[in-house]
């Protein structure tokens, strides 16, 4: 919450999907982006569950994003016919949709003449929206107005909010500080990380896996508003990283 004489600036969360409301997937985004926002100063004020209905979608989200400072929505932004986020954005801010050129040469690059008409539903972006960046994998999510559309996917979702956060107007600064884990998966990284986490419920601990030709591992953004416990947080996820038998650890710069 923002401090004495600091504006207070407010958020809610759409969360999107029938598998939601049905049981059949448990939500954690909520948890997440709580966690994120707090971090910030950003207080997290409502939060909605919808099914994938055109209309509940879109009086949620007018509703919503006429009352707060932001929204966040999570799901129905993938390829198939019952993805239908984008569509109720665009008809919330009464604009159409079109293929975003960023998103089509992304997915040209990766699928060629694969690129079929279903994944082309995730180049889809509001007139007038811009990108959120994806850095774990697929397409990125879009914003428009005071609304971020992110993935349903916990990973991908956890990985888009890194953009969300710098866009907003925070209640005070965060800062934050990197620790690389190499040669590692997330398995092996999620009982130290989350005990660590447990231990200081004032920051945002986040794990961001990467893979390519070069290896594996995760990028664990630790993110606080005081530097000095930022720094003491660090040391001590890296001594229970190597703790749990984790060495190749290394603090990084991010640009």
């Amino acid at each position: 919450m923002a401090s004495d004489g600091e504006e207070r600036v407010t958020a809610a969360v759409l969360i999107i999907g029938d598998e939601i409301l049905s049981g059949r997937t448990q939500d954690t985004n909520l948890r997440d982006i709580a966690r994120y926002l707090g971090v910030l100063g950003v207080d997290l004020a409502e939060a909605r569950t919808v099914p994938d209905v055109l209309e509940e979608i879109v009086e949620a989200l007018n509703a919503l994003r006429a009352r707060y400072d932001y929204v966040i929505t999570t799901g129905g932004i993938g390829p198939t016919h019952d993805d239908i986020t984008a569509d109720a954005v665009a008809a919330a801010f009464g604009v159409e949709l079109e293929e975003h050129p960023e998103i089509m040469a992304m997915m040209t690059a990766r699928w060629g003449d694969e690129l079929n008409a279903a994944r082309r539903r995730m180049a889809r972006v509001p007139v007038g929206g811009a990108l959120v960046k994806n850095p774990v994998q697929g397409p990125p999510g879009f914003t428009i107005g005071n609304v971020f559309t992110l993935a349903g996917v916990p990973q991908i979702m956890r990985g888009m909010l890194e953009d969300v956060g710098p866009r907003m107007r925070g209640g005070r600064p965060t800062v934050s500080r990197t620790v690389r884990v190499e040669g590692s998966g997330e398995g092996q990284i999620a009982a130290p990380l989350e005990a660590v986490a447990r231990a200081h419920g004032d920051m945002s601990l986040g794990s961001y896996p990467f893979f390519g030709p070069e290896g594996y591992g995760s990028n664990l953004v630790v993110r606080g508003r005081d530097p000095a416990q930022l720094v003491e947080v660090v040391e001590e996820l890296v001594a229970a990283l190597r703790q749990a038998g984790i060495d190749n650890v290394r603090e990084i710069e991010v640009a």
